[in-house]
């Protein structure tokens, strides 16, 4: 019993190694595409509400 005990150790440590290793090499892009798009809408609002104004 003590054997297989020895021998699932390194079975988990490979299971939890493989499972962070796909989590970390995922596709993180679409929050990027998200992001930006944000941030063009909020300088986009920016100029607009400066556009009307006159400097002091």
């Amino acid at each position: 019993m003590a054997a297989l005990a020895w021998l699932l150790i390194p079975l988990f440590a490979v299971v939890g190694a493989a499972i962070w290793g796909r989590w970390a090499s995922r596709n993180r892009t679409t929050g990027d595409i998200a992001e930006l798009a944000g941030y063009a809408r909020f300088r986009d609002a920016m100029e607009r509400s400066h556009s009307g104004t006159d400097a002091v």
